[in-house]
């Protein structure tokens, strides 16, 4: 269990305890925090996050958002469509503390009832993707969170990061949908890509259990590229050689009607590419031959 930090008082009322939710709860707990009460819509999911945690903590439904007592924190790890409900909940209650949501496209602008009824507000983000909130837990340490809001929301929210040994970077308010695409760009737009490359292999005639495992050792590597080279010098292969020959190989491969998905995404993919290579000086003429291929 990770070392709990001395002098933590705070209390903290998560609503939305999903994997984000949970992970948060039970990472906080485990650092001293106090985590008063969870607040979700089933249940079973309430149930199931409190088995997580080491301590007892208080259960409401989601009806029940403005029935929890004083707190220094609220978390709202909720999707984002259900946000105006919980702003909506917590305004029949009297302002207490600090009010926080996770979610990553939304800034704080979305907690301005609460704000103007005497909450700090301000929205928390962490760059990683938590699948599972124990696990989550452990990810939580080294990694990245936006920040963005008001003076105390971000003081609490630089002393949360900091608690969980993770580093907080802000950004303007406007700019969180925009933020929040270059995340999914990294995270589930890379798995979407890695599903279609398993599909690649299936047709190959590999097991998709099969083409998973052969598969990840190449996207371990290229994170390792990716961690120690800006993009342009991590690149390899057929575009950063400007192999022609090969890319029409790889289309003439991809012209089956069941591939043409793959096929969009290899040409799209491939002219980012061949910028990249451009830019770390692959032939000019070499580049406007592949890219003349693409585009047919």
């Amino acid at each position: 269990m990770p070392k709990r930090t001395l002098n933590k008082a705070l209390t903290v009322v998560i609503i939305g305890p999903g994997r984000l939710g949970t992970a948060l709860a039970i990472a906080l707990s485990q650092r001293g925090y106090h985590i008063q009460a969870l607040i979700g819509r089933r249940t079973s999911s309430l149930k199931k996050a409190a088995a997580l945690l080491d301590v007892p903590v208080q259960l409401l439904a989601a009806k029940d958002t403005d029935k929890f007592a004083v707190s220094d924190l609220v978390i709202i790890a909720t999707p984002d469509d259900s946000m105006l409900a919980v702003v909506n909940g917590l305004l029949l209650r009297e302002a207490t503390g600090t009010v926080l949501h996770t979610s990553g496209a939304l800034s704080s602008d979305v907690l301005s009832p609460l704000a103007a009824q005497g909450w700090a507000v301000g929205s928390i983000h962490p760059l990683i993707s938590v699948s599972d909130p124990v696990v989550g837990t452990r990810l939580f340490k080294g990694a990245f969170w936006c920040i963005e809001g008001g003076r105390q929301a971000l003081r609490i929210s630089s002393r949360l990061v900091r608690d969980l040994e993770g580093h907080s970077f802000s950004i303007d308010s406007a700019a969180k949908p925009l933020y929040h695409a270059a995340a999914v760009m990294t995270s589930g737009s890379v798995v979407a890509l890695f599903d279609v490359a398993i599909d690649m292999l299936v047709k190959c005639g590999l097991k998709r259990s099969e083409a998973r495992r052969v598969l990840l050792p190449l996207l371990e590597s290229t994170i390792t590229n990716l961690t120690i080279k800006v993009p342009a010098k991590a690149m390899t292969g057929t575009f950063a050689r400007g192999d022609l020959a090969t890319v029409e190989r790889h289309l003439d491969a991809l012209s089956q009607k069941e591939l043409a998905d793959a096929r969009s995404l290899y040409c799209l993919l491939g002219q980012r590419a061949l910028a990249l290579a451009a830019d770390n000086g692959l032939d000019r003429e070499v580049v406007r031959r592949i890219r003349a291929k693409l585009e047919r």
